[in-house]
């Protein structure tokens, strides 16, 4: 059982959420900061005291006094008018962390709602019924808006939701798994949407995806290193000790340790003196990545224990503040970031398969062909990769540099946060594609060095990915192979990767 407070939440927990799908519930500390929060609006709204969202309309309408009789009439409508998403819904475990984020930020005692809102978002967490939540329509700041509208109707027993596999009406899940449907009250429409819990949710999962593939990326890398008999010097730890970055120090010990006791690699002089940066700097390339990941755990992490909505109500009700802690810019930097980083991670597998194919750059039959001429080989899925990293440089273009004002000029700059971890997203996926095909060439071109000859490590690796994608014997729709490479990447499933991650953590 993972317990909220709204202060501690952290990634091992999120993951335990996510994908074992562990029960959530609340501290009883953290439910009295609730109580008293609400407690202040309720004085707001029988005082009749002037406070934006709560006995005034939103927005541009901040100026319009609501009578403490329309109040959950005011509620109703903000959701229902600003549930405008469009396009494809979020995947299903975005959805799941979205409502688990809202929930959280709740429980910190600032937003004054009933415990009966946080109640019912943890009971769609715990019965694993997961809203429908279309990706696009958030500006990023008064935070994720119509996403999190679509998130609220759930609430209220309208909309749609994913539940046992369908995607049916809420009301039905709901009613299967005897969830009463709330009726919103002063303040709470507003303190469920009113946050950055879409790109944030869609972050955490990004980054998650992001980390798993970094590990692999090393351990794809050190196979390529074996296949083009790459020069092990260049990750001498005397290297890297001299620059000082811990990231690019952290990933040529990985490159040294899954390496160790290979026959394939060589020494400089040997063979040549140098080898193409994209061998040569592995550990500066994935190491810088490796170095941004980092940076937006940090800024995830700060955000998932959040306060992101407004106003807030602090002293019990004595200071009740409008701020703007909904504006996304930081995670929308982060995420811009993200894109970057995991387009690069990309980018130089993408040469490193140019340097197994390509009959100029290695001894290696052409395009690691069986019947060169007479078949293609992996000709094509250089292409592929070569597709999927130019497709990347447009999605990593920063949607955080873009702005335009809403709400009659009152809303005014906006993050474009959640466009931008939705890229992000998007790039990880691709960038994945581009290392499975990475692990294909690799896998072929160390049969013709002689898989007796590779470290423990690879030819695990090795081992293991040809249960996925079979050594290439004569042309095939190699459409296939690479899905499977990249859904076993995703899955996380690699023995080897798991278990070397813990070795070298300890060594490093």
């Amino acid at each position: 059982m993972v317990i909220l407070n709204g202060q501690t939440l952290n990634f091992e927990e999120v993951k335990r959420v996510l994908f074992d799908k562990e029960q959530v519930s609340f501290s009883d500390e953290s439910l009295k900061k609730v109580i008293e929060s609400r407690k202040a609006v309720e004085r707001i709204v029988e005082e009749e005291k002037v406070v934006y969202g709560i006995t005034t309309g939103f927005g541009k309408f901040s100026d319009v006094y609501i009578d403490k009789n329309d109040v959950e009439t005011l509620q109703l409508n903000l959701i229902r008018s600003h549930a405008c998403g469009m396009g494809e819904p979020f995947p299903e475990v975005v959805s799941r962390a979205m409502v688990l984020l809202r929930a959280n930020a709740l429980l910190k005692g600032f937003s004054g709602v009933r415990p009966v809102v946080i109640e019912r978002l943890l009971d769609l967490v715990n019965a694993q019924i997961h809203p429908v939540i279309p990706q696009q329509g958030s500006l990023g700041a008064s935070g994720d808006l119509a996403p999190l509208s679509h998130l609220a109707l759930v609430l209220i027993g309208e909309g749609e939701v994913f539940y046992k596999g369908e995607r049916i009406d809420s009301l039905t899940a709901l009613t299967k798994e005897n969830i009463f449907p709330i009726t919103l009250t002063a303040k709470e429409g507003l303190a469920l949407i009113n946050g950055t819990q879409a790109m944030t949710a869609m972050g955490l999962v990004a980054y998650l995806e992001a980390e798993k593939l970094a590990l692999q990326a090393d351990l794809i890398a050190a196979t390529t290193i074996e296949a083009l008999q790459g020069i092990i010097d260049a990750f001498d730890q005397d290297i890297h000790l001299a620059r000082g970055y811990r990231e690019q120090i952290e990933v040529a010990a990985r490159i040294r340790t899954h390496l160790k006791d290979s026959q394939l690699i060589t020494k400089q002089g040997e063979l040549r003196v140098q080898d193409a940066y994209s061998i040569r700097c592995i550990p500066q390339v994935h190491g810088a990545t490796w170095q941004t990941l980092s940076y937006v755990k940090d800024k995830l992490e700060i955000e998932m224990n959040a306060a992101t909505d407004n106003p807030l109500i602090f002293d019990n009700g004595e200071k009740v503040l409008s701020g703007g802690n909904f504006h996304g810019q930081p995670i929308a930097f982060a995420m811009d970031f993200l894109a970057i980083a995991m387009s690069e991670l990309a980018n130089i597998s993408e040469r490193r398969i140019e340097r197994l194919v390509n009959p100029q750059l290695n001894d290696l039959p052409p395009f690691l062909s069986a019947e060169p001429g007479l078949q293609s080989g992996a000709m094509i899925m250089q292409y592929a990769a070569a597709s999927l990293v130019s497709e990347n440089k447009t999605l990593a273009h920063p949607a955080s540099v873009d702005s335009i004002p809403s709400s009659a000029n009152q809303e005014d700059h906006v993050s474009m946060g959640t466009i931008g971890s939705r890229h992000a997203y998007q790039v990880i996926t691709n960038a994945r594609r581009v290392l499975a095909i990475e692990a294909i060439c690799a896998m072929q071109a160390v049969e013709y060095r002689g898989i007796e000859q590779m470290a423990m490590a690879t030819r695990g690796f090795y081992e293991q990915g040809r249960k996925q994608s079979p050594s290439i014997t004569q042309d095939r729709v190699f459409a296939s192979d690479i899905e499977k490479v990249q859904l076993w990447l995703k899955e996380g499933t690699c023995k080897t990767v798991n278990e070397l991650t813990k070795r070298v953590e300890k060594e490093v």
